[in-house]
């Protein structure tokens, strides 16, 4: 955990914002957030963790938990985009 919590000071109040947005969307990969902001999957459940309230982080990991969206490999070969298709560019997207 103690890797885990320098990469956490390095983010930015902006990175951090950003991440807890992707984590929410149901059409963003775990995966596009480590290509972004490199921090995997258990990396993102512990910055939601330390960053939400406790009954938001259960409803959060209640959504997410299994969801194909989510996790790269259990997506369907048809979707080939990381965000939902009427979401606006947003400046900050490196993928």
């Amino acid at each position: 955990m103690g890797k885990t919590l320098k990469k956490f000071e390095q983010l930015s109040l902006e990175d951090i914002d950003r991440i807890i947005e992707m984590a929410w969307e149901d059409r963003t990969p775990f995966g596009a957030i480590q290509f972004q902001f490199s921090l995997s999957e258990s990396a993102v459940i512990a910055l939601m963790r330390r960053e939400m309230k406790r009954s938001s982080f259960r409803m959060w990991r209640a959504r997410v938990s299994n969801r194909s969206t989510k996790h790269s490999q259990k997506r369907s070969s048809d979707v080939n985009r990381f965000k939902c298709s009427r979401q606006k560019n947003i400046s900050y997207n490196k993928y």
